[in-house]
């Protein structure tokens, strides 16, 4: 109830208005069945823009801090998160990792869209990076398709970092969904996972963007390279 009053009558319309989105290759979804859309992630923005110009629900996984923050803004926040039936991930260690798979799969059982940013993180640049397996792990163990979708503009309206974003246009383009078929039952398969999941990236960086962030912002810290 929660997501479709926020989707139909709250939120939705307001973001339609203020930033009017291109729409590009929306038949690319699935009407119907179980589905993964893997987007690059730019702006705190992408989480509200995407749901909005999708026909069906979407249920992205979500880092768990956006359900641990401190004080009021914190709470406001993780309460939308769970209303709007977003699932907490934990990012810190393998075993986190496997428990989002779970929950993802648990998704995808039930015949509905999941949403995923491979990168695991915000892009702090604007660039793509190098994705996370856990996409390819679930796509072949579901046995899903896979729809890219290119968030553009969203990084120029809300960077990290910026709380407000700026009025301006985005498009958000989906792209043909990914089969995956010939490699089904080698979702244990480092190889194939890590295959799978470049595909779906297609063009990154070839480093993880917490990699990145977290050396930039060492060299921001320690200029002359002392430690």
């Amino acid at each position: 109830m929660f997501y479709q009053l926020m989707k139909y009558v709250l939120l939705g319309p307001l973001l339609r208005l203020l930033f009017r989105p291109r729409i590009e290759g929306l038949e690319h979804i699935p009407e119907e069945g179980a589905a993964i859309v893997a987007g690059n992630h730019l702006s705190f923005s992408d989480h509200f823009l995407m749901p909005v110009v999708l026909d069906r629900r979407i249920t992205f996984l979500a880092k768990q801090e956006y359900f641990t923050g401190p004080g009021l803004k914190g709470r406001l926040t993780a309460a939308f998160f769970r209303a709007a039936g977003q699932i907490p991930v934990d990012r810190s260690g393998k075993e986190a990792g496997k428990a989002a798979i779970r929950e993802g799969l648990g998704v995808l059982d039930r015949g509905e869209l999941l949403g995923i940013y491979p990168e695991g993180t915000r892009s702090h640049d604007g660039r793509l990076y190098k994705g996370k397996v856990g996409v390819a792990v679930m796509a072949l163990t579901a046995g899903v398709p896979v729809v890219p979708c290119a968030m553009v503009g969203t990084f120029e309206i809300q960077p990290p970092g910026k709380v407000v974003p700026r009025i301006r246009r985005v498009t958000i383009r989906f792209g043909a969904p990914l089969d995956f078929s010939r490699f089904a039952g080698s979702a244990g398969e480092k190889a194939v996972v890590r295959a799978v999941t470049d595909e779906i990236m297609y063009e990154y960086v070839d480093e993880y963007a917490a990699v990145v962030k977290a050396a930039e912002s060492a060299s921001e810290k320690f200029p002359d390279g002392e430690r």
